[in-house]
């Protein structure tokens, strides 16, 4: 039997100045940024077995199991990862919880509540708690960036991006942070348009929205075609991408219109859509016909399972009769990125979570189906939302920061199969002893 607390115990010893091998450790080839190292092969759920040598803060190289000799500290076969990455989440609606008015776990009803909540209490102070709050969930469950949504109502967007840049500053070094300006599609089309992009490209962030408009809900939208053309001209004018939500519902059809707005703008690669959850409603001929499309825009995707399964097809006194989530096999089929992430936390729009990428992604697993096989499923978590928001993270490789999570788990199954609360986080080559912040923040 292998001696864990040794182990750990020299893990906790790291420096993250001088040198040492974390040894013998399975790593899923789908994090390994340069692939397998030379001499291995990945075993039946896709792991490889590696050494990794730490250089300070950085991982200097990757080679085969047992090729280090010295300063060895050995892991005796558990799954090691990167940090995750999550790219679709909410920090300014999260943790209201209890204090919004009940929204009875529908769209609509969460979309009234949230909004009164905010007019009532989005403050500076009560949005830096509820941000700080999150981003120290997220701290200690291992999590390397968030991409968040914004809500950029007129008159709320400068106190909330105030509020964001103020936790971006205080999160460097722990957290990568991007924003989205979220609004409803009509919101670009006015002259308030121009003004939030301007506050927006002075943060450094994306634009966005929702393809409905004020008040409504998904599903048919007149005009949007020159909504979507005001949007991606706001810009192209200021150089920065676009990520929208599109088709939280069973019945709607914007994102064709999204896709081809992208290709007519020549915007391919730099627009994502989250949500999408009529697209598993489809006729397969007409699922086929419009993957195709999204292939042609190339758009990255997210798809946020959790929150789709919370909040679609809920009716009192009845059985939901789909998951609401998107057709993930068929869109990876087609070549186009798609990603995992959390969403919503402890808000009207999604009543738990707890800011945990590796908890939504093990979910993620069991509701899309991911296993049978496993192994390219953690890349849905790492490289691919790190790629969709252009930032280095979510994958092993020499000259890389040394942010890992070492698992007490010896394959993907076991991952999946249990929590992992005892997950042991490394950042920036130095055993991390963050703990997570108790419910009372505010």
């Amino acid at each position: 039997m292998d001696d864990l607390g040794s182990s750990l115990a020299a893990l906790r010893r790291l420096s993250g100045r001088g040198r040492a091998a974390l040894c013998n450790a399975r790593v899923p080839l789908s994090l390994l940024a340069d692939g397998a190292p030379e001499g291995t092969s990945p075993e039946a759920d896709g792991s490889v077995r590696v050494d990794l040598m730490l250089d300070g803060p950085v991982v200097a190289q990757i080679a085969a199991a047992g090729t280090a000799v010295a300063d060895r500290i050995d892991l005796a076969g558990r799954q090691l990862w990167p940090m995750l990455v999550d790219a679709h989440a909410h920090l300014d609606k999260a943790h209201t919880l209890g204090r919004a008015p009940d929204s009875g776990g529908t769209h609509a009803g969460a979309r009234d509540a949230t909004s009164r909540d905010r007019k009532a209490h989005w403050r500076r102070d009560d949005l830096l708690a509820r941000m700080s709050f999150g981003l120290g969930c997220a701290e200690a469950h291992g999590v390397a960036a968030i991409r968040t949504h914004l809500d950029s109502h007129e008159g709320q967007a400068p106190e909330t991006w105030a509020a964001f840049s103020e936790m971006r500053a205080a999160f460097v070094g722990r957290i990568a942070l991007q924003a989205v300006a979220l609004v409803p599609m009509d919101a670009w089309g006015g002259d308030y348009g121009p003004e939030l992009a301007d506050l927006v490209a002075a943060e450094h962030g994306i634009l966005g929205g929702v393809t409905r408009a004020s008040g409504g809900t998904h599903g048919a939208l007149e005009g949007l075609d020159a909504l979507l053309d005001r949007l991606f001209a706001l810009a192209r004018e200021r150089d920065l991408d676009i990520d929208l939500h599109v088709d939280e519902a069973a019945e709607a059809d914007a994102l064709p219109h999204v896709a081809r707005a992208t290709i007519r703008h020549g915007w391919q690669g730099r627009v994502t859509c989250g949500h999408c959850c009529s697209l598993s409603l489809l006729p397969e001929a007409d699922l086929d016909q419009t993957i195709a499309l999204l292939a042609e825009a190339q758009l990255n995707l997210i798809t946020l399972p959790t929150v789709n399964m919370y909040l679609q097809d809920r009716q009192p006194g009845r059985t939901p009769r789909w998951r609401g989530v998107m057709p993930v096999a068929e869109l990876q089929a087609a070549g186009l990125p798609v990603a995992v992430a959390g969403d919503n936390c402890r808000d009207p729009f999604y009543a738990y979570g707890d800011h945990d990428m590796l908890d939504t992604w093990r979910q993620a697993v069991r509701i899309l189906h991911l296993d049978h096989p496993i192994a390219d499923a953690p890349s849905l978590a790492g490289p691919v939302p790190a790629r969709i928001m252009g930032i280095d993270a979510g994958v092993i490789g020499a000259g890389r920061q040394a942010d890992l999570m070492l698992f007490q788990a010896y394959t993907l199954d076991q991952v999946v199969a249990r929590p992992q609360s005892d997950r042991t986080l490394i950042r920036a080559g130095q055993w991390s002893s963050r703990n997570l912040p108790g419910y009372r923040f505010s």
